[in-house]
């Protein structure tokens, strides 16, 4: 009798193969661009699937005439997302992993971390002033952001510029800066303008020392319900291990500074010989105060894949069951570590400062 053969689906995979997988994402072009990426990727790796998008409002595409730090709702760009997901509409979602916020509602968790973009800020300069840099635009020049975190660090950067909120999604603010005459530039995040396929418009690129990135900028996450181990299985193949333990210490230090869209709070990551290095930092809202500070931990980059799932629960709302969890939890240490020596040099007196004039004007 032969013996079995070892390259059957497993039977979770044949489950799987028996039903369509429906993945949930917000309507704006640069989201599905996303989520057709993620599903792609999935496919590659399971040929044999179906999978239906479907694409919904959130609040945070609705509500378009409110700076997004005024709106006051952590879950923007998800809650509706979520809803599907908890009525078993949906089966995952894709996000940018900047708009998720460090603590998921129960019942939710990131089932994968996928590999991050460029995740700096890019300036997109008005036709009539293509070849500037902020540093050169005029005296009072106009720059649009609907970010506090980007605002606050370039005004302390280039004074002679104001920032002005300006909303709406990519498609939405490129044709608010370029048909108005209201704004000279505008600032986005680098990765949705590449996903876009518009790195022509790209003026300058803002590196750290101009203006450190949001927290989870470039990365997309993929949400799952917490107790669908097929779903988790399924989308823990596009862990990006790297990516993953640089996101879990941004997410971990924003989430102990109790940071979100009401204060500027900024992060940069990078690892380096075995080592995760993190600097962060916070402003007033006007820049004028500002405090960072540089950690670092040592963290073997795991390879994809290893022995030994664990069970042990998430960490920053992140499930990774294929990475070892030594160096999940060293790099959680590490973003509350580095949180902690800011909170003890006096850090919360300028967040609190900045929570307050935000929630009163």
């Amino acid at each position: 009798m032969a013996a079995p053969s070892h390259t059957a689906a497993p039977a979770e995979e044949k489950n799987l193969e028996m039903r369509v997988i429906r993945v949930g994402t917000r309507k704006s072009q640069l989201a599905r661009i996303q989520t057709d990426s993620v599903v792609a990727m999935l496919k590659t790796l399971n040929p044999g699937l179906q999978f239906e998008i479907i694409a919904m409002s959130t609040t945070g595409d609705k509500i378009l005439d409110t700076a997004l730090s005024k709106i006051g709702e952590k879950s923007l760009f998800t809650k509706e997302l979520e809803h599907a997901l908890e009525r078993n509409e949906v089966d995952l979602v894709v996000h940018s992993l900047k708009d998720l916020p460090t603590v998921l509602p129960p019942g939710f968790t990131i089932g994968a971390v996928c590999k991050r973009e460029n995740p700096y800020d890019a300036v997109v300069f008005h036709p009539k002033f293509v070849g500037k840099t902020l540093e050169t635009l005029p005296e009072k020049s106009v720059v649009g952001t609907s970010s506090l975190r980007r605002a606050a660090q370039l005004q302390r950067k280039f004074p002679h510029l104001q920032f002005k909120s300006i909303r709406g999604n990519l498609n939405t603010r490129l044709q608010k800066l370029d048909e108005l005459q209201e704004f000279s530039a505008i600032i986005l995040a680098a990765a949705g303008l590449q996903r876009m396929g518009w790195q022509n418009r790209v003026g300058q690129i803002l590196h750290p020392e101009d203006c450190m990135y949001a927290v989870g900028q470039g990365a997309l996450g993929v949400e799952v319900r917490a107790k669908d181990q097929d779903m988790l299985d399924l989308v823990g193949m596009l862990h990006d291990p790297e990516t993953l333990l640089c996101c879990i210490a941004e997410r971990a230090f924003l989430r102990h500074l109790e940071g979100g869209c009401s204060v500027p709070v900024a992060v940069h990551t990078a690892i380096k010989d075995g080592q995760l290095y993190l600097t962060g930092g916070v402003w007033s809202l006007d820049g004028s105060e500002s405090m960072q500070e540089t950690m670092q931990a040592t963290i073997a980059v795991p390879a994809q894949h290893e022995d030994g799932p664990e069970d042990d629960p998430q960490l920053v709302g992140i499930t990774a069951q294929n990475i070892p969890r030594v160096a999940q939890l060293a790099a959680e240490n590490l973003g509350t570590s580095l949180a902690n020596l800011l909170l003890n040099k006096g850090a919360k007196s300028i967040l609190d400062v900045a929570r307050q004039l935000n929630d009163a004007h």
